[in-house]
């Protein structure tokens, strides 16, 4: 990729403390680095420890970037000592301890900020840490917000907040999405927590974030225009300021990286691709609910059962937790390892998940709709079956089913929100899964024709990325519109306004 030498800009970046965060930041900051930008990452200690072997090899390799960290006050915000992100969580009573922890790191994070050498050009940070806008300020610094959702939600979520549709109807009665280029359908019930009623705490944090993203000078979306043009130009006229640049996973070239990135696997890269190769292309399954999501035993049994009933091969993760020993039980005494030895691959705990989808023996992803998983997913020209939980996952699931057209549903009715899933024995029944398997697997022609568009998108999430793509151009003109402000604001020697 060609770059050029900008030794004036120094773009910082604070993403927030949970991996479908910090996990596209810091492919972000490699992105920017090979356009010949500095870039210092700044994150907690035990989060700099899972992204340090990936960022010293891009640093061993000429990149100018490079990863600092800021102790978290989990102790003195009330949370158990080395709970440093979101996914250390275990009670909903800590949501709001950490947000606490995040407003913490205010001071400490401007300290450290006035040390960095060269001086930094611009900041650009997580929606959800909602000081950076005032630090920002002090810093007379362009503040860019990074967004880990697509243009589509964006717009849907701005439509709701603005024409407040939803309060008129009951939870489960479908409504259609206003101002949308697309008549899309959804239910109050599939809505994200933060539409509608929440604890004060989290309300007052949900303004907080609604004011840094007016008072943020731009935004940094980890999407691709080729992916939903129609809503990229729709968000733009909320948010002119706004740059495409993904999918950012794709800066992600040796097995290395794609098998250590976000965290070092519970497997070795090396047995899960050799029993991903003894099977047939376009055969396999790939189930993965997300580093968050947390079904319970009864849920995940009929999970289990759902993949067994499909008769195809199957790579299941399932997420280490408190859950685990349950699970472990059930495929002991029921035997479902033993019956499924042949053509089931069991993951436990963190997953390299770019290097899995990019095997061609993957023909389908089952996923719970995340963003970075769904960009992963349209990466590697895979069709999804999708099964959302909780946050803006629904609206996704809408964007692949209806507008994209690369998914189909296993007919998850409303949101669990985190921490709640225990109320919720099972919601989906192992024949709704296995249904959803076979249809996307199906080899008539509506499968064909589904595969047909899932590798079109991925031929455009290549090119986005590639000199002289959307993605590579929009990299460029941030780097340009940073330059010009530094230009027409002149020399900031002192940082600090105050």
């Amino acid at each position: 990729m060609a770059s050029q030498n900008h030794h004036q800009l120094h773009f910082v970046l604070f993403p927030l403390m949970a991996p479908g965060h910090f996990i596209p930041m810091v492919d972000m900051a490699k992105l920017l680095a090979q356009h010949g930008v500095t870039v210092t990452v700044i994150t907690t200690p035990l989060i700099a420890a899972r992204l340090r072997p990936t960022i010293n090899r891009d640093t061993a390799s000429g990149l100018p970037i490079r990863l600092v960290h800021l102790p978290f006050p989990s102790v003195a915000a009330g949370l158990p000592e080395g709970c440093e992100s979101f996914d250390d969580i275990t009670s909903p009573n800590l949501v709001n301890n950490f947000v606490v922890a995040i407003d913490m790191l205010q001071q400490s994070f401007e300290q450290l900020f006035e040390l960095l050498e060269p001086k930094p050009s611009c900041m650009i940070a997580d929606k959800h840490i909602p000081w950076v806008a005032e630090s920002g300020r002090k810093f007379r610094l362009p503040t860019i917000i990074f967004h880990v959702m697509s243009c589509f939600t964006l717009l849907c979520v701005h439509n709701l907040c603005v024409s407040k549709v939803y309060e008129s109807v009951s939870g489960s009665e479908p409504f259609m999405l206003p101002g949308l280029p697309d008549a899309i359908e959804v239910t109050k019930s599939q809505l994200p927590r933060s539409i509608g009623p929440s604890s004060l705490i989290m309300q007052d944090f949900e303004a907080r974030v609604r004011a840094v993203e007016e008072q943020a000078y731009g935004m940094v979306v980890n999407s691709f225009e080729e992916l939903e043009p129609r809503y990229v130009n729709g968000f733009r006229k909320i948010k002119e300021r706004l740059w495409c640049i993904g999918p950012p996973s794709q800066c992600n070239k040796d097995n290395l990286d794609k098998a250590q990135r976000g965290n070092k696997a519970s497997i070795d890269e090396n047995q899960c691709l050799k029993w991903l190769d003894t099977q047939e292309q376009g055969s396999v399954v790939y189930a993965c609910l997300g580093s968050l999501s947390s079904l319970t035993p009864a849920q995940l049994v009929e999970l289990g059962f759902g993949l067994e009933l499909s008769k195809r091969p199957f790579v299941w993760v399932i997420r280490s937790g408190d859950k685990a020993e349950e699970i472990d039980k059930w495929m002991e005494e029921d035997e479902f390892q033993k019956r499924t030895k042949e053509r089931g691959l069991i993951i436990r705990g963190w997953a390299p998940q770019v290097l899995i989808l990019d095997h061609p023996a993957v023909g389908a992803f089952l996923t719970h709709c995340g963003w970075n998983s769904i960009l992963e997913g349209v990466c590697a020209g895979v069709p999804m079956i999708t099964w959302p939980q909780f946050a803006e996952q629904f609206l996704t699931e809408k964007l692949v089913v209806k507008v994209l057209e690369t998914g189909v549903s296993v007919g998850a009715q409303a949101v669990v929100n985190l921490f709640e899933e225990d109320n919720f024995a099972v919601l989906m029944k192992r024949e709704a899964i296995m249904k959803a398997v076979d249809e996307v697997m199906d080899e008539g022609i509506k499968g064909e024709e589904r595969r047909k568009r899932a590798r079109d998108l991925a031929e455009m999430a290549k090119r986005a990325v590639e000199e002289g793509g959307s993605s590579y151009l929009n990299i460029r003109l941030l780097i340009q519109d940073v330059m010009q402000q530094l230009k027409d604001n002149g020399p900031n020697e002192n940082h600090n306004s105050s």
